[in-house]
C-alpha cells in the first residue's frame, strides 16, 4: 500500500470518527440541523437513528486507520483488505445517500470520494 493510500486512509477514517461523534452526540445542535436534515423539534424521534449511525462510522473509520497500523505492522494482507473493506462501504453508502435523500447529495460525494480514490489506487 501506497503513502498517498494510506494517508488518504487515514483521513477518511479520521473523517468518518469525526462525522460519527457528531452524528452521535451533537446532533441536537441547532448549527448541525441544516447537514443533518433535522428539524429542531425532532431531536428525540431521530435520537436512535443519529447515535447507531454515529457509531457506525465511529467503528468504519477506527476500521480504516486500524488498516492501515496493521500495513504498517507487517500485516499487509490484513490491512490492505481492511482499508479496502472501508472503501467499498463508503464508496457504496455515498451513493446510497444521495439516491435516498437528493439534498444530500454533497455529503453523498463527500463520502464517498476519498474512498473511490484509495480504492482506484489500490487496484489500479
Amino acid at each position: 500500500m501506497g503513502t498517498l493510500e494510506q494517508v488518504l486512509a487515514i483521513i477518511t477514517g479520521i473523517i468518518l470518527i469525526t462525522v460519527g461523534l457528531l452524528e452521535a452526540f451533537r446532533y441536537k445542535d441547532q448549527r448541525l440541523h441544516p447537514i443533518f436534515l433535522i428539524k429542531p423539534g425532532d431531536t428525540s424521534a431521530v435520537r436512535m437513528w443519529t447515535f447507531n449511525l454515529g457509531f457506525y462510522n465511529i467503528i468504519w473509520g477506527i476500521f480504516g486507520i486500524a488498516g492501515v497500523v496493521l500495513v504498517n505492522s507487517g500485516e499487509v494482507i490484513v490491512g490492505r483488505t481492511m482499508v479496502a473493506l472501508m472503501c467499498i462501504a463508503h464508496a457504496i453508502l455515498g451513493m446510497i445517500l444521495v439516491i435516498s435523500e437528493r439534498r444530500l447529495w454533497l455529503s453523498g460525494i463527500g463520502q464517498s470520494f476519498f474512498p473511490v480514490v484509495i480504492l482506484w489506487l489500490m487496484f489500479t
